[in-house]
C-alpha cells in the first residue's frame, strides 16, 4: 500500500443534521467548497470570492453566529444567506472545571452522539484537545476511550466545531470592531489527542485544521498543531504533505510481543514499519521532532532494558519522549508506575541525549487527563475482568 493510498475502514462520516427545508451549514466548508456553496446560492461569480472572504472572517476570525451581524454584507445578501446556510458548531452538554483550572466539555453532536474536549491551561499557552471520531476503534488496553466502541467519523465540522466552542467558553472572540491583540489568546495550541484516531479519519482532520491554520481566521501556525496516531503508516506521509503539523506517536512499548496487547494496530503495522515511516517523515528535523508518547505502566513497559531498548529503536529520529504517568480509570487492568521508576526511566532517556519531560497529569479529579476521556452516553459498562480479558492480560 502506498503512502497516498487512502485507508478506508467500515466507518461512515454522517453530515451535521440539517433542519426543514435542507440549510447547508456553513462552519467546516473548505475555502473551495465555501466559495462554490456561495455561487450556488444564487452569488455572481464575479462577487463570490470576496464574499467568500468576507463570511469567512466573520466565521473564524470574529466567531459570528448569526448572518445579522456580517454587517459588511447588504441586507439583501444576508438574507440571501438567511435562506440557504446555517451556522452551526456542537453543543455544550456538560462543562468540568479542574482543581488546576482544566476545562472538560461534554458536547452534542448528530445523533444524539457525544464527544469530549478539554482545555488544558499553563503559564505560556493554553492547549485544546480536540476529538476526532465517536468513540474509537483501535482498543487500546490503557486507554479508556478505547473500551468505547466506534460509533462514526467526526466530519470537518464537528472538529473545527470544538475549536469554536472552547473559543465561545473562553470569551477570546474579539469584539466586534476591535482587533483582539496577540495577548489575549488563551487557546494557543490544539493536539488532536482526543477521542479517536485521527489518521482513520484523514481528510474530515485535515481540512478542519486547514482552517484552524488559515491566516483570515482562526490562524493558528501549523507547528502549534500537534496530531497524535497510534501509528497508521499509509497516512503518516500524508499529514507531512497535506496538514504540515507536528506529529507525535502513542509509541508506549518497545517489543512487538507488548506492543500487541497495548496498542493493537501493531499488529497490522509494527515497529518496524512505523519506525521506517517516521524515518522517511517529511518534516522530521531538529526543529520539528517527533512527539514519542510513552505511559508508564507498572510491571509492563517501565524497566531500565526498556528505556535502553527505546533509545535504540528510535536512533536517527529526531525525537523527544513524554513520559505519561499513566492516569488511571475505573476497572483499569494497569497501575501506574512509581515516581522512582518513571524518574529513572527519564534519567537514561536523557543521558542518551533526549528531551525527557514527565507530563504533569492533568484534570485528573474530572477524568479529563490523557487516556480518560469517554462520553457518558457511550459508555461500556465493562468488568475490570472483562477489560483484562480484551488486553490480553487474563490468567
Amino acid at each position: 500500500m502506498s503512502a497516498n493510498t487512502p485507508i478506508t475502514q467500515d466507518v461512515l462520516t454522517i453530515p451535521r443534521k440539517q433542519p426543514e427545508g435542507g440549510k447547508a451549514n456553513l462552519v467546516g466548508l473548505t475555502r473551495d467548497a465555501l466559495h462554490a456553496a456561495l455561487i450556488a446560492a444564487g452569488t455572481p461569480d464575479k462577487q463570490a470570492k470576496m464574499r467568500a472572504g468576507q463570511v469567512w472572517q466573520w466565521l473564524y476570525q470574529k466567531g459570528v453566529r448569526s448572518f445579522d451581524l456580517m454587517s459588511n454584507l447588504s441586507k439583501d445578501y444576508r438574507a440571501l444567506l438567511e435562506e440557504h446556510f446555517i451556522i452551526e458548531v456542537p453543543e455544550v452538554v456538560t462543562k468540568q472545571v479542574s482543581e488546576d483550572g482544566t476545562r472538560k466539555y461534554l458536547v452534542q453532536i448528530a445523533g444524539g452522539h457525544e464527544v469530549e474536549i478539554v482545555y488544558i491551561p499553563e503559564e505560556s499557552r493554553g492547549t485544546l484537545c480536540v476529538s476526532s471520531q465517536v468513540g474509537c476503534t483501535l482498543t487500546c488496553s490503557f486507554c479508556h476511550t478505547g473500551t468505547q466502541k466506534l460509533v462514526r467519523n467526526l466530519t470537518a465540522a464537528e472538529i473545527i466545531g470544538q475549536v469554536m466552542v472552547a473559543r465561545d467558553d473562553l470569551g477570546e472572540w474579539p469584539e466586534l470592531g476591535k482587533p483582539n491583540p496577540p495577548e489575549a489568546r488563551l487557546l494557543s495550541n490544539i493536539v488532536l489527542m482526543g477521542m479517536g484516531e485521527p489518521l482513520y479519519n484523514f481528510e474530515n482532520v485535515r481540512d478542519a485544521m486547514k482552517i484552524a491554520m488559515d491566516p483570515e481566521g482562526i490562524s493558528l501556525s501549523r507547528r502549534r498543531i500537534t496530531l497524535s496516531t497510534s501509528g497508521v503508516v499509509p497516512e503518516i506521509a500524508r499529514t507531512a504533505e497535506e496538514i504540515g503539523c507536528l506529529l507525535a506517536i502513542s509509541f508506549h512499548a518497545t517489543t512487538d510481543e507488548v506492543r500487541d496487547k497495548l496498542v493493537p494496530i501493531n499488529k497490522r503495522w509494527n515497529l518496524q514499519a512505523l519506525l521506517d515511516a517516521l524515518r522517511a517523515y517529511p518534516k522530521a528535523s531538529n526543529s520539528e521532532r517527533i512527539t514519542f508518547e510513552y505511559v508508564m505502566l507498572k510491571g509492563v513497559n517501565d524497566s531500565d532494558e526498556d528505556a535502553h531498548r527505546l533509545m535504540e529503536l528510535i536512533k536517527g529520529i529526531p525525537a523527544k519522549i513524554n513520559l505519561i504517568p499513566f492516569n488511571e480509570w475505573p476497572g483499569a487492568p494497569y497501575e501506574r508506575s512509581s515516581n522512582n521508576r518513571i524518574r529513572a526511566f527519564a534519567d537514561i532517556v536523557h543521558n542518551a541525549g533526549y528531551a525527557s519531560p514527565v507530563r504533569k497529569p492533568r484534570g485528573e479529579d474530572i477524568m479529563a487527563a490523557c487516556g480518560q476521556l469517554k462520553s457518558a452516553t457511550e459508555r461500556a459498562r465493562k468488568s475490570r475482568k472483562q477489560i483484562e480479558a480484551d488486553a490480553g492480560l487474563g490468567k
